[in-house]
C-alpha cells in the first residue's frame, strides 16, 4: 500500500507539473489569459501529490515496511523514532523526494504572493520555469527512475534492515540541518524563475528582480542556518574536533551562498542607481546552476565525502540538467545584452555602489576559488585517471587574503555615502569604528593572540563590528528600536553575525590544540591547563546500538561522556565526542580506545577549542538579522541631496527621482 500510495503522489505531481508547463505555454503563446489564471491551480495538485509521497514513505518507515527497497537498505526496526523520520532525507532517492516537497510548497506560495498579477506574461513565465524544474525532480523520482523512492524489493522481504548510516542516528541535529538546507537550496528557485521571466520577456525595469529580492533573502537565510547547523553537527558527531574541513560537499552548500550574498548587496546598487543589470541577472543565475551543480555533486557519489551519497545512476541526469540550465541563461542573457547595458555608471570608487562593486569582485573571487579547489580533482582523474585530493591548506592559503579583504569592506562599506564621499565625511564616520578595531587589537595582543593573519582578523572584526554597531545606535536615536527594523538594519545585524563567526572560526583554527592522554580509572592528567579525570566507564545498550562510555571529569566538575559505539551490520566502531562547552573555549573529549576490562587503561583524546560556542551564537545573530530584514522598515525623506550627505544621514533612502529597474549596470 505504501508503495502504491507513494508512486501515485509522485504521479500526480509530475503530471500536475507537466500540465502546468504544457498550459501555460499555450496561454503566453497564443495570448489567452484564462489558461494563464486556469495554470495556477496545478500547483496544489503537486502540493497534493508530494504530501501523499512524503505521507507514504514516512508511513513505510514508521511501520517497517521492509517491502520497499528504500527501507530496506536504511531503515531498521532498533532504529529510534526521530531518525525514522529523519531517514527520509538521509539517503539519495529520499532527498530527492525531500525535495520535490520544498519546490512544492514553493510554488504555492509564489501563487499565493502574486496572485493578483497571474495574468501577467512575466509571471506566467516565471511560474512556467518553475514548473519545469519540478517536472525534473518529480521525474527523476518517476517509478523505474533513477531515483525511484518506491521502488519494491526483489525477491523476499527481509524480516529487517541494517538501519542509516551510524554518523546519521546519533544525534538529533540530523533532523533538521537537512531540511534547512533544502529550504535555501530549493528557494532559489523563485528568484532564478523570476529572472528567466524577466529575461524572456524583455521587461528589464520593472522592478521584478527587487520586488523577488525577499526571496532570495528567506532562501539565504534557510542556508545559512543549514550551513551552521551543519558545522555544529559535524563537530558534535565527526569526534575530529573541527566543523569545517573544505570537505567537497560543504563547498557545494557555500557555493551558492557565497553568489547569493554577492546579490544581495549589489541589487541595493541596482535599486538605488540602475547599475549593474547583467551582473545582478548572472549572480541569480548562476545561484540556481550552482546548486543544481551541488546536488551533482552530491548525488552522484564523484566525490568522496561522509556527507555524500552513495555512487549512483541520478549524476548523468542532474549534469546533463545542468547544463541544460547553463546554457539557457546564458543564451537568454546573449539575446537581451544590448538592453541590459547600463546608462549609469559609478561616479567615485570611494562610494557605497564602489565598495558593493569590491565586494562582489571578492564574493565572486571566493566562489571561484573554493570551486577550482572542488572541481579540481575530478577534472583531473577525467584528464588521466589518477584520483587526487586537494586540501585544507589550499583553500586556507587562498580564502585567508579574501576573507580579510572582506571583514575590510564589511567595516567601511556601510559608513560610505552614496555617488561619493569627501575626505572630512569619511573621517567623522570611522572614528569610532576604527577605535572599535585599534580597541580589539590591543585586547586581541594583551590576552595572548599571537600570528599575523588572526590578529588582523581580530582587529578588523572589531573595525567591522564597530561600524554595524554605529549604524543601529543612528537607527535607534533616529526612530527608536523600531528602526531597527527593515533590510538596512536587519542587514547590519547579520554583519555582526557573520563578524562573530569570523572571529570565533579564525581563533578556533588559530589556536586550537590536541593531545591524547593514556588514564586508568581513578588517574589525572593535567592538559593544556585543564584537569582530566578518568573514573572508569559503562557498557551500555540502546535499541540502536551498544556503547562504551567513558567517564570524564574535567576540572573537577561536571562528568562527561565520550562513547565509542557498535551499531548492528557495522563493524566498525563509531566514536561519540562529549564537549564541556564554555564561553571562551570548549574541552572537547573523545574515547579513542578502550577495552572490555573496566580495571585496564584507556586513551582519551583532549581537544581545545577556543570561541567555538560563539560559532553557533553568530548563526542565531543571522538567523535574528534575517528575519528583520525581511520586515519592511519604516523609510524617512532625505533631508539632504544624497550627492552631498551630511553625517549621519539615512543613505539607504531611495532617490525620489530613481525609478526602481529590474537590474543594475552591466
Amino acid at each position: 500500500m505504501n508503495a502504491v500510495l507513494g508512486q501515485g503522489g509522485v504521479l500526480l505531481s509530475l503530471l500536475a507539473a507537466a500540465a502546468g508547463v504544457i498550459t501555460l505555454a499555450v496561454g503566453l503563446v497564443r495570448r489567452r489569459p484564462l489558461l494563464l489564471d486556469a495554470a495556477t491551480r496545478y500547483v496544489w495538485l503537486v502540493l497534493i501529490g508530494a504530501l501523499v509521497a512524503v505521507a507514504g514513505m514516512e508511513r513505510a518507515l514508521l511501520t517497517d515496511d521492509f517491502s520497499l527497497k528504500y527501507v530496506a537498505d536504511h531503515s531498521a526496526r532498533s532504529t529510534p523514532l526521530l531518525f525514522k523520520i529523519a531517514t527520509m532525507w538521509g539517503a539519495l532517492e529520499g532527498s530527492i523526494l525531500l525535495w520535490g516537497l520544498v519546490l512544492s510548497l514553493y510554488l504555492v506560495a509564489m501563487v499565493l504572493r502574486f496572485r493578483d498579477r497571474t495574468r501577467d506574461p512575466l509571471f506566467g513565465w516565471a511560474l512556467l520555469t518553475a514548473f519545469a524544474v519540478a517536472v525534473f525532480f518529480f521525474g527523476l523520482m518517476a517509478r523505474g527512475a533513477p531515483a525511484d523512492p518506491f521502488a519494491l524489493v526483489s525477491g523476499r522481504i527481509p524480516a529487517d534492515g541494517p538501519g542509516p548510516n551510524p554518523l546519521l542516528q546519533n544525534h538529533p541535529l540530523m533532523a533538521f540541518h537537512p531540511p534547512m538546507l533544502y529550504l535555501g537550496y530549493v528557494g532559489f528557485t523563485v528568484p532564478f524563475a523570476f529572472a528567466v521571466g524577466a529575461l524572456v520577456t524583455g521587461r528589464l525595469g520593472e522592478g521584478w528582480l527587487v520586488e523577488t529580492r525577499r526571496w532570495t533573502l528567506l532562501a539565504w537565510g534557510f542556508l545559512s542556518i543549514g550551513i551552521v547547523l551543519g558545522a555544529w553537527w559535524s563537530y558534535e558527531v565527526l569526534g575530529w574536533g573541527g566543523f569545517w574541513a573544505w570537505d567537497p560537499v560543504e563547498n557545494a552548500s557555500f557555493l551558492p551562498w557565497l553568489t547569493a550574498t554577492a546579490y544581495l548587496h549589489s541589487v541595493m546598487v541596482q535599486e538605488r542607481r540602475g547599475m549593474l543589470r547583467v551582473w545582478n541577472l548572472s549572480l541569480l543565475l548562476a545561484t540556481f546552476s550552482l546548486t543544481i551543480l551541488g546536488t551533482f555533486f552530491t548525488r552522484s557519489g564523484v566525490l568522496d565525502s561522509v556527507h555524500a551519497f552513495t555512487r549512483s545512476p541520478i549524476g548523468p541526469w542532474i549534469l546533463t540538467f545542468f547544463a541544460v540550465v547553463v546554457l539557457t541563461v546564458v543564451g537568454l542573457i546573449g539575446w537581451r545584452g544590448d538592453q541590459l547595458r547600463s546608462p549609469g555608471s559609478i561616479d567615485s570608487p570611494v562610494s557605497r555602489e564602489g565598495a558593493f562593486l569590491a565586494n562582489n569582485v571578492l564574493f565572486a573571487a571566493f566562489a571561484f576559488v573554493v570551486l577550482l579547489g572542488t572541481v579540481f580533482p575530478l577534472l583531473v582523474e577525467a584528464a588521466n585517471g589518477d584520483r587526487i585530493t586537494v586540501g585544507r591548506p589550499y583553500f586556507d592559503r587562498m580564502t585567508t587574503p579574501l576573507g580579510i579583504a572582506l571583514l575590510f569592506l564589511m567595516a567601511v562599506a556601510p559608513v560610505l555615502p552614496w555617488r561619493k564621499a569627501s575626505g572630512e565625511l569619511l573621517s567623522t564616520r570611522l572614528v569610532w569604528p576604527a577605535a572599535a578595531g585599534t580597541a580589539a587589537l590591543v585586547l586581541s595582543v594583551l590576552l595572548g593572540a599571537r600570528g599575523l593573519a588572526p590578529l588582523i582578523a581580530f582587529g578588523l572584526a572589531g573595525f567591522a563590528g564597530g561600524s554595524a554597531v554605529r549604524q543601529l545606535v543612528l537607527a535607534t536615536r533616529r526612530q527608536g528600536w523600531h528602526g531597527l527594523i527593515g533590510r538596512a538594519n536587519g542587514g547590519m545585524i547579520v554583519h555582526l553575525g557573520i563578524i562573530v563567526i569570523a572571529v570565533a572560526f579564525a581563533a578556533s583554527q588559530a589556536y586550537g590544540k590536541r593531545a591524547e592522554v593514556r588514564l586508568t580509572p581513578g588517574q589525572s592528567a593535567t592538559v593544556f591547563g585543564h584537569r582530566i579525570t578518568y573514573e572508569g566507564f559503562d557498557s551500555k545498550t540502546y535499541p540502536n546500538r551498544s556503547a562504551i562510555e567513558a567517564k570524564v571529569r574535567v576540572d573537577g566538575g561536571a562528568t562527561y561522556r565520550p562513547a565509542l559505539s557498535t551499531y548492528p551490520f557495522f563493524t566498525q566502531a563509531i566514536g561519540t565526542p562529549s564537549v564541556d562547552t564554555g564561553v571562551t573555549e570548549d574541552v572537547y573529549l573523545t574515547l579513542v580506545s578502550a577495552s572490555s576490562d573496566p580495571k585496564a587503561p584507556v586513551v582519551i583524546g583532549v581537544n581545545i577549542q577556543p570561541l567555538v560556542a560563539w560559532l553557533w551564537i553568530g548563526g542565531g545573530f543571522v538567523a535574528i538579522g534575517t528575519l528583520m530584514a525581511m520586515v519592511p522598515g519604516r523609510r524617512r525623506r532625505p533631508t539632504a541631496p544624497v550627492s552631498a550627505p551630511v553625517p549621519g544621514a539615512d543613505d539607504d533612502v531611495p532617490e525620489p527621482r530613481q525609478a526602481v529597474s529590474i537590474g543594475g549596470g552591466g
